[in-house]
């Protein structure tokens, strides 16, 4: 993996071998993050990473100087890589919250300029967090959420849609 962009740009980051994790890929992160510079300034917003994994896009907005970014990622392992990166790097505006997605989202109370979302494609409730997230509204108006998703699960007869797009077997729905 590497940082596609940013103060940190070109910077290699190696999950180790314990990371369960099936990281975004570089082509569909640099993908993802050219049709983000064209939607939302990044410089100065509030991030949401839910099924952070590897860190990969928490670090990602970090580099792209976004003012605070929240990750919940619920493996101790996956926990342990993004802290480490964090030291590393000299992340300070990085929350990791070591909970469950949907214990985090039925209590938070903040609203996000950006949500990400990369669960596991088997995930059973996978097509509800869209309703979620906006059941609970956690995004800023104008907020953007991206939800990284297999090609077999579709959202756009999902009301809050507005657009899809795919990097090889990397899919992207947006909502806002």
């Amino acid at each position: 993996m590497r940082i596609i962009s940013g103060k940190f740009k070109g910077r290699r980051i190696s999950a180790p071998s314990n990371i369960t994790a099936r990281p975004t890929t570089d082509f569909a992160k640099e993908g993802l993050f050219n049709l983000l510079n064209n939607r939302i300034e990044l410089e100065g917003i509030e991030v949401l990473d839910l099924f952070a994994g590897t860190g990969s896009i928490s670090i990602e907005f970090v580099s792209r100087e976004c003012n605070s970014i929240i990750s919940i990622e619920q493996n101790d392992r996956h926990c342990a890589f993004i802290r480490k990166l964090c030291d590393e790097l000299k992340i300070d505006n990085l929350s990791l919250i070591k909970t469950d997605v949907f214990k985090f989202i039925a209590s938070c109370h903040s609203q996000f300029d950006m949500i990400f979302a990369d669960p596991p494609y088997e995930l059973d409730k996978i097509e509800n967090i869209p309703d979620l997230i906006f059941s609970k509204n956690l995004l800023k108006p104008d907020g953007l959420f991206v939800l990284e998703h297999s090609a077999k699960t579709k959202f756009q007869q999902h009301p809050h849609f507005v657009d899809h797009r795919n990097y090889g077997n990397v899919n992207f729905s947006f909502f806002q």
